[in-house]
């Protein structure tokens, strides 16, 4: 019965009784009666069951994905013994999820418990065991990994309510940005260039005042989806700011980036948002920047080129895309100019 769980489920931890995913266990045990009595124990208490005889076949199954995270372990084992497992497994905890060990034997002594409790182990339990102490220590292990995955979705929430935009799910400005740095740092080590493209949707402020701003909530939401369903796995996409979105294409020549910005570009305006009854066709003006890889300034350099390809796109009609010139540049540093007096104006 090695490496087996019940109700036929060959993956580790995905066994469900009535929809309701069990807590999988790994019972190691070289006795059959001991793998029987305590596994038909795990069944009546609500876990899913699986089993193995020998210590390194429990270490094969706990090297697999989504394997057990709670043991039941004997110390004596005909080959990888009950403390050598737990070493092990201490030792690459830190790549994963925690896996609780309850160490059973026939060893007693103060000593033998310390021993257990320093190689890794939970828990320690003498056999033969009473079931409903047996019970009363998976139950203390069960809360304490309900604790954790608890504790790590919530940071895992934290961690994405600070690197993510709460309207459309894409990245932030701050995470988009340092996508950028890591990837231009790539670049120069592998002498390749990096792309970006700086869209901003179009009349959006009419977009607002005519339709309303839950109109204009859903068509941002609507514009990331279309943007980010295009990308390659290793691209990235973040809301730059309002209606303005950031496009990071490593590997990607400016020929090439062209391309994509025009097919990103007629993907938007493919079809019109929908929102409340109301329909409205939308669109995207675009810049287009490559990297040289000098590495002095880049990203600021990078991304002011953009914004230059983007102010000569909106210039010249919307929906369109431009790529960096110098007379682009000159553009974007005098709408800079004019935007600093306006904001100092009386």
């Amino acid at each position: 019965m090695s490496g087996r769980s019940i109700f036929g489920v060959a993956e580790f931890g995905a066994a469900e009784v009535r929809g309701l995913r069990l807590m999988q266990a790994l019972v190691v045990d070289d006795s059959a009666v001991y793998r029987k009595l305590i596994g038909d124990h795990l069944r009546s208490w609500g876990f899913g069951v699986t089993l193995a005889e020998t210590g390194s076949e429990a270490w094969g199954i706990l090297e697999q994905p989504d394997s057990p995270k709670l043991v039941l372990l004997d110390w004596v084992l005909p080959d990888l013994d009950g403390i050598e497992l737990c070493q092990r497994i201490r030792q690459a905890g830190s790549s994963g999820p925690y896996v609780y060990v309850i160490l059973l034997t026939s060893k007693e002594g103060h000593q033998n418990m310390l021993d257990a409790m320093q190689a890794g182990a939970d828990d320690y339990l003498m056999k033969p065991f009473d079931e409903l102490e047996l019970k009363a220590r998976l139950l203390v292990g069960k809360r304490i990994l309900d604790l954790q995955e608890e504790l790590v979705s919530a940071r895992e929430s934290m961690r994405r309510a600070a690197t993510h935009d709460s309207l459309t799910g894409l990245m932030n400005r701050g995470e988009i940005v340092a996508m950028l740095l890591r990837e231009l740092e790539r670049a120069r080590r592998e002498h390749k260039p990096v792309s970006v493209i700086l869209g901003d949707v179009d009349n959006f402020k009419e977009v607002n005042d005519t339709l309303g701003h839950l109109f204009g909530d859903e068509a941002l939401r609507e514009v990331g989806r279309r943007l980010r369903a295009q990308l390659r796995v290793y691209d990235g996409v973040g809301r730059y700011g309002g209606e303005e979105f950031l496009l990071i294409l490593p590997n990607c020549d400016l020929p090439n980036a062209l391309v994509r910005a025009d097919g990103l570009r007629e993907i938007i305006a493919s079809a019109p948002v929908g929102c409340s009854g109301e329909e409205r066709r939308i669109t995207m003006s675009m810049g287009v920047a490559v990297s040289d890889c000098d590495g002095k300034n880049e990203v600021e350099m990078l991304l002011n080129r953009a914004d230059a390809g983007l102010y000569a796109a909106k210039e010249s009609g919307r929906n369109r895309i431009e790529h960096f010139t110098p007379a682009a540049e000159k553009g974007a540093a005098a709408r800079a100019r004019a935007k600093a007096r306006k904001s100092f104006s009386p």
